[in-house]
């Protein structure tokens, strides 16, 4: 309640921070002298400009003289009353904040400016203190390191093939982007990804901004089922009850499929996980948006035509929230036109430029064609890793182009791509095109040299050949 913050509480606050500096220190980050009531703003102000300043807290003395505000002793200071200040300062500044976003927020409403007022309260509402510190490196290094094992790369992709290449699968809180060309099967990679961690017992969402929810809800019902696509529905009732048996053999994990339409952004996802929980208590071990070229930004108002900017702050905001949910995340995005062509992808082939890839953790390209959807494989090339050495390497995965599962192939890993020992990259991609009576210098540069001949002395061979007898 504001009541609960008059201005004697907030002068007390003013004096604890005077009183004992490491507390000013330590709310430093959320301070703001806008916050206190009229009589001591000026004071407030004047502490914290001269702090800036002079890289110390002002004497008591220095304050009244300033600003006839007369600070005073605080008497019998414990540790317990630094951990009330802590705590009601924190809530006094979140909840002086949020009640002046309010009032700005009416004022915009009524000008008909909607744009900034959902960030205006959200900013307050997270408004907090600094608690956690970080690792003491040297504290507990096994501990340490257990932690890293057993929290990070402990989830399968479903794939045993990828999974080697990022050191053991996926972690929570990072942005997984898989890029293709339109029609190479953005949405079927995800959906599959999806389906493979139901089968593990995972919880998820899977957000569609341009398919319909029966869609892609009868996608997987084929990659569930093993039923072709062309055939669910002269099977209908064998594969319901196939898919009604799977979520309640308390194995498979729980799934929501929903459509939220395009140039939605991260605060209406946040807000549908949020409701979701509430009436299910269950919090998704995943995510899946289908995509993020469709998201617009929250923190930012850019125009939809500029691609590197809004993809830079949707991104960014995408990640935080993978973070706030500590959860597998996963998204999709677009190569652009020159990489329709391209057998292997590189970073200027993502649409909107390199503010996606910048931001993720894991960026991996979807190369297919019809000949290779016809012959079972699709692979994927891994574009950007944080978490292991594998960039540049591809997965070749198997596809079943009636039931539109991806699977792992079985087969033994391929020999790692990339430049020969002892050779530059530009030397081996140069070597790749040469002609006879070239070769390359390890600067990449082509040079001319000598075919190689062989001296026959071919008046010879003739005298022996004709010398040969005939067979009798």
């Amino acid at each position: 309640m504001a009541s609960e913050y008059n201005p004697e509480v907030q002068k007390l606050f003013l004096e604890i921070m005077m009183h004992e500096p490491e507390m000013f220190a330590r709310v430093q980050n959320i301070y703001d002298a806008e916050n206190f009531h009229k009589s001591i703003k000026e004071a407030a102000g004047f502490i914290y400009e001269y702090s800036m300043e002079y890289n110390a807290l002002p004497s008591a003395e220095i304050v009244e003289a300033k600003t006839e505000t007369k600070i005073e002793a605080v008497p019998n200071y414990d540790e317990s009353h630094g951990e009330w200040f802590l705590d009601e300062f924190e809530k006094f500044t979140r909840q002086t904040a949020l009640n002046r976003a309010i009032v700005q927020a009416s004022d915009m409403i009524q000008e008909g400016n909607l744009a900034p007022v959902e960030k205006l309260v959200v900013d307050a509402v997270q408004i907090s203190l600094t608690r956690d510190l970080g690792i003491d490196y040297f504290a507990d290094p096994k501990a340490r390191l257990l932690a890293l094992r057993d929290n990070n790369g402990q989830i399968s992709t479903g794939y045993p093939a990828l999974d080697r290449k990022l050191y053991g699968g996926f972690n929570r809180g990072e942005l997984n982007i898989f890029a293709g060309t339109s029609g190479s099967g953005k949405s079927l990679v995800m959906q599959n990804l999806a389906c493979n961690w139901v089968e593990q017992g995972l919880n998820g969402i899977y957000i569609t901004l341009e398919l319909s929810e029966n869609l892609c809800s009868m996608r997987m019902d084929s990659m569930l089922s093993g039923t072709p696509a062309s055939k669910i529905y002269k099977n209908l009732d064998a594969v319901s009850s196939q898919i009604a048996l799977m979520g309640k053999n308390g194995k498979t994990g729980n799934l929501r499929v929903k459509y939220m339409p395009a140039q939605s952004n991260v605060n209406d996802i946040r807000a549908y996980v949020r409701e979701l929980h509430i009436k299910t208590g269950k919090k998704p071990d995943f995510l899946l948006i289908d995509y993020l070229d469709l998201l617009m930004p929250v923190s930012a108002k850019v125009s939809p035509s500029d691609q590197f900017i809004k993809d830079k702050y949707v991104s960014e905001e995408l990640r935080n929230l993978a973070q706030e949910l500590h959860c597998l995340f996963v998204t999709a995005s677009q190569l652009n036109r020159s990489a329709v062509e391209e057998v292997d992808f590189d970073h200027s082939m993502i649409a909107g430029g390199l503010s996606k890839i910048n931001t993720a953790d894991n960026v991996f390209g979807i190369f297919t064609s019809r000949a290779m959807r016809e012959h079972g494989r699709y692979q994927l090339q891994l574009m950007k890793t944080r978490s292991s050495s594998g960039v540049g390497q591809k997965v070749e995965l198997a596809f079943d182009i009636d039931t539109l599962r991806i699977t792992d192939t079985g087969e033994p890993d391929e020999a790692p791509q990339g430049p020969t020992p002892g050779q530059s990259a530009m030397a081996q991609k140069a070597k790749s095109g040469l002609k006879p009576g070239e070769d390359v210098t390890e600067d990449g540069e082509i040079i001319q040299t000598k075919i190689p001949t062989a001296q026959v002395q071919s008046k010879k061979i003739a005298d022996m050949l004709s010398g040969l007898k005939k067979p009798k």
